[in-house]
């Protein structure tokens, strides 16, 4: 899957800098993958649309969410291009959450919220301003599949293209935060039962004398 390739000609083609990157997608193979990237920027609200006049307030630039129509017949394919994608953009690691349909009995209403978010539905806007811009047109299809079905959900933060190229502290990065690719992490096969969170732990704090690799942690 080509989730690398798309996030960076998203970047090329904006200018701005990611603050993360999401992916979500229902564990039903050939389905499109929703993909949603969080920009870092503010855009101006002037009472006049003149180059001259003075902002009256400032609202966060909305997300990006993309569909991702590339077939796949493993949920390891889709793990896969994420970790590769979060590799080669210097993210510290990526977290895999597996959760489960919200239709089911006692699920808490929250989780309906939540299955919406990741899909790059977001039902209302917040204080005014539209949260996210989406080129997704099964979106409402996939939510209503995820809420029986349950979903996997990928979120990284990427230091090259991001905000956090000030912050790293990582051994295995270049100058300009990235990581040569393949990853060398193997991916986890997910349960889809239940709750439950994998992290693939990619970065190494500079102190450490030599990388080591590690497999990725369950909870």
């Amino acid at each position: 899957m080509q989730i690398l390739e798309r996030i960076e000609d998203q970047m090329s083609a904006t200018g701005l800098p990611l603050v993360g990157v999401t992916l979500a997608a229902v564990p039903c193979p050939d389905t499109p993958v929703i993909l949603t990237l969080h920009w870092h920027g503010f855009i101006k609200q002037k009472l006049v649309e003149l180059e001259e006049a003075e902002a009256v307030a400032y609202s966060p630039i909305p997300s990006s969410s993309l569909q991702l129509n590339e077939r796949w017949r493993e949920l390891l394919a889709v793990d896969h291009a994420a970790m590769e994608a979060a590799w080669a953009l210097g993210a510290w690691d990526v977290a895999r959450a597996e959760r489960p349909g919200c239709l089911r009995r006692g699920a808490d209403a929250s989780e309906a919220l939540e299955c919406l978010q990741a899909f790059g539905a977001y039902p209302h806007p917040v204080n005014g301003a539209q949260v996210a811009v989406s080129d997704a047109p099964d979106s409402d299809d996939l939510v209503e599949l995820a809420a029986s079905q349950g979903y996997l959900m990928w979120v990284f933060r990427p230091v090259r293209g991001g905000i956090w190229k000030d912050y790293a502290d990582d051994a295995t990065l270049t100058e300009e935060g990235r990581r040569n690719l393949p990853c060398p992490h193997a991916p986890v096969p997910p349960a889809c039962t239940g709750k439950r969170k994998t992290v693939y732990r990619f970065g190494i704090p500079r102190h450490r004398a030599l990388p080591v690799p590690h497999p990725g942690y369950h909870h």
